[in-house]
């Protein structure tokens, strides 16, 4: 059975205080190549069925009205997973 992922960020002007927190630790255990972190949310849709465009749409939609808070997040992919 095919899986639907769908993936949400926080929007870019957001404050991500779990990313800024995960920053954190990583600097304190030495890690200091990275410059930030943002932590989003991942959804998997069991699909039963073939996907096509039309389902990818209504994913989509779903994934606006409901998987995402689009006040302060955006829905950044709607994929099929191999």
């Amino acid at each position: 059975m095919p899986t639907i992922v769908v993936e949400v960020m926080p929007k870019a002007e957001i404050l991500d205080p779990q990313g800024k927190a995960v920053a954190g630790a990583l600097a304190r255990l030495g890690n200091t190549s990275f410059s930030g972190v943002r932590i989003g949310k991942r959804f998997e849709l069991t699909v039963d069925g073939a996907v096509d465009d039309a389902l990818l749409a209504e994913v989509r939609s779903i994934a606006e009205d409901m998987l995402a808070n689009t006040v302060i997040e955006d829905v950044v992919s709607v994929t099929v997973a191999e």
